[in-house]
């Protein structure tokens, strides 16, 4: 098994693409515009800004692809606003409102689309207050959204320290998508009040102020998070598989570990926290009704390494340019 996920790992399509970007986004950092004002901005979640009060005003960025848009455009309205919703959620923060570009070239996909936006507004209670549309040319989905959070309880996406535990948060109330069988579905059928309850385990966790960092699990699944999470902290991290459990209906549904580290997972993130701290997160996921378990540690070494108790694989090299040097076997 550590050979087959190590073999997964290292050809990650989603890793290897956020590889690629990367000089794209050094370009822009290198040459654009530099405020005083930013408290945070390449390699968040989301970026913030300072106010002249103790407040962060929050901000992200996300595109839907466009083969998701004519498959399944309910779906990819209701994502634009699951993603930005989390984003925010994974710092720490609120989310305010937000912002869409919507564009299609089909009346009845367009409808599609906007009731998927309206779903998601009215589940994760964000109004959407500007937009801007193109109709009869093409179909693109863009959303922005805005959030807050005060500044000393914002929790980074680039601040994992050396020793700390690497803990995994999922919901295990979920089920398999319809747009795919690597989707875990943890929101589209639930009540305002659940989905809402659980993210604000992260609102917790923040005014508390026990964790170094944090990310969302987003499409690249468990290690495509981690390695964004690590290779922005520069540092490395030493997984063991085995700590990874499993929801108990993916294995009534034949799931195994190998799958299930490659699902997008809603409603799911990826901590570190100093070894005396991490009692407590755990304790405020459960209090929130999602389960948690610590499954690893980071380590100063720039490298991802996954065992399962008695062995161990050196799966990848990470370097301060952001940059991945596949480890071939």
């Amino acid at each position: 098994m550590l050979e087959k996920i190590a073999k997964y790992i290292r050809s990650n399509k989603n890793i290897i693409e956020k590889s690629d970007i990367s000089p794209f986004v050094q370009r822009i950092n290198g040459n654009s515009y530099k405020s005083p004002r930013i408290f945070s901005d390449i390699g968040q979640d989301s970026a913030a800004i300072k106010n002249n009060n103790n407040m962060l005003t929050l901000i992200t960025t996300d595109r839907i692809k466009t083969s998701y848009i004519a498959n399944f455009p309910l779906g990819a309205g209701f994502s634009s606003i699951l993603v930005g919703v989390d984003d925010i959620y994974a710092c720490g923060g609120k989310p305010l409102a937000v912002s869409i570009i919507i564009s299609f070239k089909d009346q009845i996909l367009g409808q599609k689309m906007i009731d998927g936006i309206c779903k998601g507004s009215n589940l994760f209670k964000v109004p959407i207050v500007r937009g801007h549309t193109n109709l009869k040319e093409f179909n693109e989905l863009s959303s922005t959204v805005i959030g807050e959070i005060k500044r000393d309880e914002y929790i980074s996406a680039t601040n994992a320290q050396d020793k700390d535990d690497i803990i995994l948060a999922v919901d295990f109330s979920g089920k398999v998508g319809r747009a795919s069988k690597l989707h875990w579905d943890t929101v589209t059928y639930k009540s305002s009040e659940d989905v809402l309850n659980k993210r604000k385990s992260m609102n917790e966790i923040a005014k508390l102020k026990i964790v170094n960092s944090a990310k969302d699990i987003s499409n690249g699944g468990i290690f495509g998070t981690i390695m964004q999470l690590i290779n922005y902290s520069k540092v490395g991290a030493d997984i063991n598989i085995e700590k990874i459990i499993i929801p108990p209906v993916l294995i009534e549904k034949s799931y195994n570990l190998e799958t299930f580290v490659q699902m997008y997972l809603t409603t799911s993130y990826i901590l570190t926290a100093p070894e005396e701290s991490s009692q407590e997160v755990l304790k405020i996921f459960s209090q929130h009704d999602m389960s948690a378990t610590v499954i690893g540690k980071i380590r100063k070494e720039l490298e991802l390494n996954i065992n399962n108790g008695k062995d161990s694989i050196k799966v990848i090299d990470t370097y301060l340019s952001n940059k991945i040097k596949i480890i071939e076997q």
